[in-house]
């Protein structure tokens, strides 16, 4: 794909010096990625992060509320027996 599919594909327009920039740069981008390539990998286990990481597991389970008012007590707003949230999508 060149510069000028992928700013057609996410629906922004380049001038002249924005696709001379972003050409050079991707190119040398793409060239660190072929030195990558080159490395040997056989034999070496997939890791997710570089640091020694463990996941605390706990029992799952489930807490009855006394009522809704009860959980309700806790909110800083509320409307309707609901919890009222900031709108999120316009």
């Amino acid at each position: 794909m060149s510069i000028d599919d992928y700013a057609k594909t996410a629906r922004f327009s380049l001038t002249d010096d924005e696709r001379n920039f972003i050409s050079k740069h991707a190119s040398e981008l793409k060239l660190s990625f072929d030195v990558l390539e080159d490395i040997n990998t056989e034999n070496v286990n997939p890791m997710y992060t570089v640091l020694d990481v463990k996941n605390i597991f706990r029992e799952d389970t489930a807490v009855k509320f006394e009522s809704r008012e009860t959980l309700l007590s806790s909110a800083p707003e509320q409307y309707g027996g609901y919890f009222q949230v900031p709108k999120a999508i316009d």
